[in-house]
């Protein structure tokens, strides 16, 4: 959790990869009680204005939280806390992730809808936030490095062949 702008609106960094394996037998509980411990620290840190990073990278698909519990999750969310969230900024979003939102957006607000934004790396989050109060775990610094390391190596591939460097031209 960190904080923004002059009336210090609160930054809620989720972090997907340190939720439970679904093949937990008692998974569908401690999701629900997750859910309940997150809505109600939200209640009580959002008084103005917030956003909600979401740290998709790392995450294991066997992690990330399945399409019932995220449509619960935003039925469940009282209108104030809805209306106050400024964004909802997704990183390094999966095509999962990509899908499920293009899949439910008929079923969501067009305002909730608007409010979502896809960031690729943590460069990018750092130009849109303010990072000095916000914790980005390791394994997700690890992950973007990574990511990145490999975006690189696939550009200098591409400069370096000459029927792309062509392609790149047109």
């Amino acid at each position: 959790t960190g904080y923004y702008g002059d009336g210090l609106n609160a930054i809620i960094v989720f972090a997907a990869c340190f939720l439970p394996d679904s093949s937990r037998t008692d998974y569908s509980y401690v999701m629900e009680n997750l859910f309940l411990y997150v809505i109600s620290t939200l209640e009580l840190m959002v008084a103005e204005d917030y956003m909600i990073v979401y740290l998709n990278g790392a995450t294991p698909r066997r992690r990330m939280p399945g399409l019932g519990w995220m449509k619960k999750c935003y039925q469940m969310i009282d209108r104030r806390l809805r209306k106050n969230l400024k964004s909802f900024i997704i990183v390094h979003p999966s095509w999962f992730i990509r899908t499920i939102l293009a899949v439910t957006r008929p079923f969501i607000s067009s305002k909730f809808s608007s409010k979502i934004q896809y960031v690729n790396t943590l460069a990018e989050l750092r130009e849109m936030i303010p990072m000095e109060y916000v914790h980005i775990p390791d394994s997700i610094v690890k992950y973007d490095e990574e990511k990145c390391i490999k975006r690189r190596m696939r550009t200098s591939c591409l400069s370096n062949d000459p029927e792309m460097a062509s392609v790149e031209q047109e």
